[in-house]
């Protein structure tokens, strides 16, 4: 019996604190579970860790629990405003967008500062239809962890098109070289050497692997290199 009323108080508590939820959400608007920036971030985690709580321990108080989730909202919405109002507060509590791609070749210094993987970014460029690291001008990992990108002039495919230039080979190219470690298998798969990575490296003035922070080779065996810490690209203000 007293197992019964224990569900039956948990049934009730869902059917009156999810309702209150959505429209504490909703009232706080999209950036809330559209964007998803670090702050929201935290609204979110503290308003699951509320409700779950609440639902899970039979003994939690419920009305308590109902004004949390209120005062919760309220206090996202006016943090929110601020933010508008004020970009020195939302500098404060949010990530500055980062630089990870310039002129088609990676940053990783600024990869190693927001702890992103060469994995990461490359399949977030491809979720862009950017399969071609060197049609990258500039990406970026936007404060909600996205990442924007902005191709080159003269990789936009409505120009090619505009021309009547039809591609024989796909843009799309595959990892040789990666922070040191050769992708021998890659090599192969293209009939091509280790010997013949060294020398197109030299072409470019590379003479030592450990230098390259990420390697690529195309279906037209172009290699496409990123240097570690490459001081020659200009990197362009982006911020807040």
């Amino acid at each position: 019996m007293e197992t019964i009323k224990e569900i039956l108080l948990i049934f009730g508590r869902i059917i009156t604190i999810i309702p209150l939820l959505l429209l504490m959400t909703i009232y706080m608007g999209k950036r809330a579970i559209g964007e998803l920036p670090i702050f929201d971030f935290l609204i979110i985690v503290t308003l699951g860790a509320v409700v779950g709580a609440d639902i899970a321990d039979p003994s939690i108080h419920h009305f308590p629990t109902a004004v949390a989730i209120v005062l919760i909202g309220l206090f996202q919405r006016v943090v929110a405003n601020l933010k508008i109002s004020n970009r020195k507060i939302g500098r404060l509590i949010t990530f500055e967008p980062t630089v990870v791609v310039q002129n088609g070749k990676f940053l990783d210094e600024n990869l190693k500062k927001i702890r992103f993987s060469i994995d990461n970014i490359l399949q977030m460029l491809r979720e862009k239809d950017v399969f071609d690291l060197n049609e990258v001008e500039t990406a970026i990992i936007e404060a909600n962890g996205a990442i924007s990108v902005l191709k080159k002039p003269s990789k936009s495919p409505v120009i090619r098109e505009d021309l009547n230039i039809v591609k024989t080979n796909s843009q799309i190219t595959f990892p040789v070289l990666v922070e040191g470690t050769v992708y021998t298998n890659v090599l192969r798969n293209f009939n091509l050497t280790e010997a013949w990575l060294n020398q197109e490296l030299q072409k470019k003035g590379v003479y030592d692997q450990k230098t390259v922070f990420f390697a690529a080779v195309n279906r037209d065996l172009q290699l496409h290199i990123s240097l570690k810490n490459d001081q020659n690209l200009k990197i362009p203000p982006i911020l807040h």
